[in-house]
C-alpha cells in the first residue's frame, strides 16, 4: 500500500532527510525531559526568557516571513503545484461543490483565533497554520505535529504564531513558542494517526496572553471527528500565497488507507497544515468545536485532506501543556 504522504512529512524519507540515526531518533533529548511533563508526552522547551523571545521575534523580519515556504512542500520534494488555478472566492458560508476552497470573509472569532505559523526546521524557514483553543493558561494553540517536529527527527526552532494574519498584517501581535508538546507516537514512532501538537506561547511584546486578545475556540477530545466540518487554513503552495485565510466545507469519511483519522474533500494546499476542523460551525459568529485538524494528503489523491482523531492521547498532551 502506498503510504506516500503530501502534507505530513514523508514517513519513508524522514530519517534520510534530516540525517538522524535510528538510535538518536528514539531517545528524548534533555530538553524533552521536564519533571512537570509526564512520560506519556514528549516536550521541547523553546523561548522562555525575555532575551530568547526577543531573539525569535527579531529573527522574523518581513523579508524572512515573505520568503518562508510551506513546510512539507520542500521536505517532500514537491516542485509542481497540487492543483490548478483556484476558483474565485465566494461569500462565506455559501453552498458549493464539495472540496471547493473559498476565502473566508465572514469575520467572527475564527478570523482572530486562526493564524499563520512561522518556523525554522533544519536551517530552512517554513509556514503552517494553528488555532487558539480554550485553556486555563490562555496561551495554548493547536497545530499539526509535523509543524513542531519532523517525526523522529528535528524539533522546530524560531516558532511564532501570528493570529488573524492577513496579507502581511499581524493585528493581534506575534507570539513565540514557549513550550512545544507532541505524542510519543508521533515523536518516536512517526505514526501519522497522531499528527497533532500543542504549543504554549509566550506573551507578546507588551506581556499580553494570546487568548486575551483573540478569544479562543472549543476543542473536543472525545476521539470522534464530526461527520460534517468546516476546515480552515493558510494554503501557501501555488496557486495560493498564504496571504489570506481560506476554508472548505463538507462531509468526512474514515481513512481506509491506514490511519485512524478521517478525510474530507478539500483543494487547499500545503501551508494549511495544522488548521482546525470545526463541528457545528456558526458562520455568523465564527465559532464551533474543533474535532480534528489538517494533517496530510496522499500523493496519489490531492483532492482529499486527512485529519487525526483527538482522543485520549491528544488530551494527555493538552493536559501536560496546562502544567507549563
Amino acid at each position: 500500500m502506498n503510504r506516500s504522504i503530501v502534507y505530513s512529512i514523508l514517513a519513508s524519507l524522514t530519517l534520510v532527510a534530516v540525517g538522524v540515526s535510528p538510535a538518536s531518533a528514539v531517545e528524548p533529548s534533555a530538553a524533552e525531559q521536564r519533571t512537570t511533563v509526564p512520560a506519556e508526552v514528549v516536550h521541547q522547551s523553546a523561548a522562555h526568557t525575555p532575551q530568547q523571545r526577543r531573539a525569535v521575534l527579531d529573527y522574523w523580519t518581513p523579508e524572512r516571513m515573505a520568503s518562508a515556504v510551506p513546510l512539507s512542500s520542500a521536505l517532500g520534494g514537491l516542485t509542481a503545484p497540487l492543483l490548478d488555478t483556484p476558483r474565485a472566492p465566494e461569500t462565506a458560508g455559501a453552498a458549493g461543490r464539495s472540496g471547493t476552497v473559498r476565502r473566508w470573509t465572514g469575520g467572527g472569532l475564527v478570523a482572530a483565533t486562526t493564524g499563520r505559523v512561522y518556523l525554522t526546521l533544519d536551517g530552512s524557514d517554513y509556514t503552517c497554520t494553528a488555532s487558539v483553543i480554550d485553556a486555563e493558561n490562555r496561551d495554548t494553540v493547536l497545530t499539526a505535529g509535523h509543524c513542531l517536529k519532523n517525526k523522529t527527527g528535528s524539533w522546530a526552532e524560531n516558532w511564532i504564531f501570528v493570529p488573524g494574519y492577513t496579507d502581511g498584517r499581524a493585528p493581534y501581535g506575534r507570539y513565540p513558542a514557549r513550550d512545544m508538546l507532541v505524542s510519543p507516537k508521533w515523536s518516536r514512532q512517526g505514526d501519522d494517526s497522531y499528527d497533532f501538537g500543542l504549543v504554549v506561547l509566550g506573551t507578546d511584546r507588551r506581556g499580553r496572553h494570546v487568548a486575551d486578545r483573540t478569544g479562543s475556540q472549543r476543542v473536543s477530545f472525545d476521539g470522534r471527528i464530526a461527520s460534517h466540518v468546516h476546515a480552515f487554513g493558510y494554503p501557501s503552495s501555488p496557486p495560493f500565497s498564504g496571504r489570506h485565510l481560506y476554508y472548505c466545507v463538507g462531509p468526512t469519511h474514515r481513512d481506509s488507507q491506514g490511519t485512524h483519522g478521517s478525510g474530507m474533500a478539500c483543494a487547499m494546499t500545503q501551508g494549511s497544515s495544522g488548521g482546525p476542523w470545526f463541528a457545528d460551525f456558526d458562520t455568523t459568529t465564527g465559532t464551533g468545536t474543533i474535532t480534528s485538524l489538517i494533517s496530510f494528503k496522499y500523493a496519489n489523491d490531492d483532492t482529499v485532506q486527512y485529519g487525526p482523531r483527538l482522543g485520549e492521547e491528544a488530551e494527555r498532551v493538552y493536559e501536560a501543556a496546562q502544567t507549563l
